[in-house]
């Protein structure tokens, strides 16, 4: 499957769930912002700022058994990419 089917089905799918969704929020504990990837372990695409809400669509994880969760913006549902498990905090 092409990296834009792959995009195309997780935006479909964060359409279904995000009026039910988790609000989590960004924590890293650095002092950087938390890198966004293209997929667990992936390319750098974008950076998250601590306090940004989140909401995650799934969760994966990269070849040494970390967990990556792929998340969506609170306000307007797009998508952003795949980031470390650890530093999102959700919350209801």
């Amino acid at each position: 499957m092409t990296k834009s089917l792959v995009i195309a089905a997780a935006l479909f799918a964060a359409t279904l769930v995000s009026a039910e969704a988790q609000v989590c929020k960004v924590t890293d504990p650095t002092t950087t912002k938390l890198n966004v990837r293209d997929s667990p372990s992936g390319k750098i695409i974008g950076k998250l700022a601590n306090g940004r809400l989140v909401y995650i669509t799934d969760i994966d994880y990269d070849a040494k058994g970390r967990a990556w969760a792929l998340v969506f913006d609170v306000k307007n549902d797009r998508y952003l990419g795949w980031v470390f498990r650890e530093f999102i905090s959700c919350y209801q």
